[in-house]
């Protein structure tokens, strides 16, 4: 048998499966399901559920009369088989209903999902993880009463803000946001 034959057939072979595999999109491949890596093309999407955020602790490190360090933790718990790659937490620090600052922790990508920098967090599906974040408050001496309440530890906070993460997925997961808000 002539070799160029065979050889023409094995490529022939390799072209249609890249094909099949780049014009199929999730109907065949699934790496984001507890079932495998194929799945039957009856099968609906894989649902990907939302990540959970907690807030885990909002400390005064220290404080005087002209600033005060905070400290901020996030508890952030991924519900599905993959791990996720959490973009960035924006969050807005209101006490007593008095907008302190907006932060963020993180950096969100570029549109359509691709993460331009490495100041991204993957969070495991096995176990939470623990986000943390300073920021500094400066006394201007226009509203001594937050600065009193930060003083005697009583101050009395609210939490709101978004976060932005991806699936760890090649084949599926897309760009997806959670909002959040607590009070402490």
């Amino acid at each position: 048998m002539n070799p160029k034959i065979i050889v023409g057939g094995v490529i022939g072979g390799l072209l249609v499966v890249i094909a099949l595999i780049a014009f199929s999109g999730t109907s065949i491949i699934d790496d984001t399901s507890e079932g495998g890596f194929l799945a039957s093309p009856s099968e609906s999407t894989p649902e990907i559920l939302p990540i959970i955020i907690d807030l885990q602790e909002i400390e005064i490190l220290d404080i005087d009369e002209r600033v005060a360090y905070v400290e901020i933790s996030f508890k952030v718990t991924n519900p599905n088989y993959k791990s996720v790659l959490l973009e960035m937490i924006r969050y807005n620090v209101f006490e007593d209903g008095t907008k302190i600052g907006t932060k963020s922790i993180g950096d969100r990508g570029a549109p359509g999902g691709l993460v331009a920098a490495s100041n991204y967090f993957t969070i495991l599906n096995d176990r939470p993880s623990i986000i943390k974040d300073e920021f500094t408050i400066m006394n201007d001496g226009n509203i001594p009463e937050i600065w009193a309440a930060l003083e005697s530890d009583s101050a009395n906070w609210r939490i709101t803000g978004d976060a932005f993460y991806n699936l760890s997925s090649m084949t599926s997961g897309g760009e997806n946001e959670i909002q959040f808000d607590f009070v402490r």
